[in-house]
């Protein structure tokens, strides 16, 4: 038996849209992007949605769209995919890290205050693995210093904070559609807001700074982060597949949560208060109390078949185009944890009963 950490969902609808698309005699931006985005941001509540070409685009954009400029300071974690720091460094800001909370992998917001001086602009929180940060901490934070607040929901489609869908909590977000994300198109992103200016700025930001009203007007510098009616046909075929993905994401971790309970050394994902988890991952934490270290445990299961992945196995400040910044790892003692003890399994919606089962008698048997 042979289990990939992650799989694509692609069904014959996505399969059809595209070849539609393909006939069509138009593949790049148009009708079917607009689509996408009328149908993202009513799925997320928000007033606009702008499609990208890659999640680091939205990021990116997203920056731009608040007026981020070279020397100014975002807060965000070290503890998260490479992209969120290299967003920053794209537009010139320099990324502030503070570390984790140890239960969730989410920025601990009792200490982002240590880290707020007059350069600080803005707090980047991640919505790690599926579950959102804790925005009314940080909005308490934001206001006090007048802050803006983004969203990194690459992970968190489908997720809810108070009953709010990821994408519509912070002033702006950014998503990813990326071909193992739980919402794909094999590369893609998206940007939701409420803010009518900052939608205008990414829009143009997404097409080298173009006037929307005045071709090959331009009033600034701008990037090709378009996205093509190609991807959008399937990402508006999988929107629609969106809440049996979540709902079968949730039932396989489930099943985990339950099988390992009671195993001594491994501590299953622990939900926060008013947040709805859309387990992007189901990342389990290997302590010393288990009877294998973490790299062992990943080893046997990869030998019996099992894809388990480390995300992630290195700290942001570790990354040699950041250690220059000259971060220390002493201020990030849950970080330094947490890369040595993460691992995750399997979730994705496809996983049968047996398979499930097989990876946990392989966990059990142990």
């Amino acid at each position: 038996m042979h289990i990939p950490i992650a799989k694509p969902f692609i069904g014959k609808k996505e399969i059809q849209a595209a070849v539609r698309v393909l006939t069509s005699g138009h593949i790049t931006e148009g009708p079917c992007v607009e689509a996408f985005e009328q149908q993202f941001a009513s799925y997320c509540g928000t007033k606009y949605a702008i499609a990208v070409n890659s999640g680091t685009a939205a990021l990116h954009a997203s920056l731009y769209a608040l007026g981020i400029k070279a020397g100014d300071e975002i807060i965000t974690t070290p503890f998260t995919f490479v992209a969120t720091a290299n967003a920053i460094q794209m537009i010139g800001a320099i990324p502030i890290f503070v570390d984790i909370d140890e239960n969730t992998f989410l920025i601990d917001t009792k200490k982002i205050q240590n880290k707020i001086t007059k350069n600080t602009k803005a707090i980047l929180a991640v919505d790690l693995f599926g579950q959102s940060a804790d925005y009314k901490e940080i909005y308490a934070i934001a206001h006090k210093y007048k802050l803006f607040v983004i969203e990194d929901a690459a992970q968190s489609i489908g997720g809810t904070y108070k009953k709010k869908k990821c994408g519509n909590i912070a002033d702006i977000a950014a998503f990813s559609l990326y071909a193992t994300k739980n919402i794909m198109c094999g590369e893609g992103g998206v940007i939701t807001t409420n803010n009518e200016k900052f939608a205008c700025r990414s829009r143009e930001f997404r097409n080298h700074g173009q006037s929307k009203t005045n071709r090959y007007h331009y009033n600034d510098i701008g990037y090709n982060y378009r996205l093509t009616d190609l991807s959008a046909s399937i990402a508006i075929e999988q929107m629609k597949r969106a809440n049996w993905i979540t709902k079968k994401r949730q039932q396989n971790a489930s099943m985990y949560s339950n099988a390992f309970a009671s195993i001594k050394g491994l501590i299953t994902p622990k939900i926060a208060n008013d947040r709805t988890h859309v387990f992007h991952q189901y990342t389990i934490r290997i302590t010393s109390e288990f009877p294998m270290t973490r790299n062992a445990l990943q080893e046997y299961l990869q030998k019996k078949g099992i894809t388990a992945n480390i995300y992630y196995p290195v700290p942001l400040y570790q990354c040699t185009h950041l250690v220059p910044q000259g971060y220390n790892p002493d201020e990030y003692p849950i970080t330094e944890v947490s890369v040595k003890q993460v691992l995750s399994l399997p979730v994705y919606p496809q996983l049968t009963q047996k398979e499930i089962s097989y990876i946990i008698k392989a966990i059990q048997s142990i």
